[in-house]
């Protein structure tokens, strides 16, 4: 399970601010975190003031490029094989880590696809109408840790309710 903050829409204009992941199992105890200093000059205070980060905050962060090799690191170490990259938001979160890992290390370690959970979760409701957010036990604070675990309860919670999906 992924979160993503950022300082605008988009990356390339803008910067991925933060980053964070859980390991979707029964402890959710493996978990990856990191700061990105921005690459570039624009940034949209309204979507930083997010983040809970200052601009200044942001332009002592770590080097991009260590933190996603860092990342991927992490990722063939913890997770090994095939993974799934699964958020809330997939449309914003996907962009962000996809456009990171292909311009600072070539290629991602997800390859080219990413699921939805509230996608999911509408499916398995069968109600367009419905949300998850509902099933998360940890709160939603916009780090992306915190995020990312609540989001990793409610799809072991959606397993417990009948899902068929394999978590480990």
């Amino acid at each position: 399970m992924i979160d993503v903050e950022a300082d605008g829409p988009i990356p390339g204009d803008y910067s991925m601010v933060c980053l964070g992941a859980v390991v979707v199992d029964a402890t959710l105890d493996r978990t990856f975190y990191g700061k990105l200093r921005p690459i570039s000059d624009e940034w949209v205070p309204d979507a930083l003031a997010v983040s809970g980060f200052s601009r200044e905050q942001t332009l002592g962060f770590d080097d991009p490029r260590e933190v996603m090799t860092a990342f991927a690191a992490w990722l063939d170490t913890t997770c090994g094989g095939r993974m799934h990259f699964i958020s809330d938001n997939n449309g914003f979160d996907w962009q962000f880590v996809n456009w990171y890992f292909h311009h600072f290390l070539g290629g991602n370690p997800f390859g080219f696809s990413s699921q939805n959970l509230g996608s999911l979760y509408k499916g398995f409701a069968k109600d367009t109408f419905k949300t998850f957010k509902h099933l998360r036990k940890t709160r939603h604070t916009h780090h992306p840790v915190d995020d990312a675990r609540g989001n990793a309860e409610a799809l072991i919670t959606m397993k417990e309710m009948g899902l068929k999906i394999r978590l480990d």
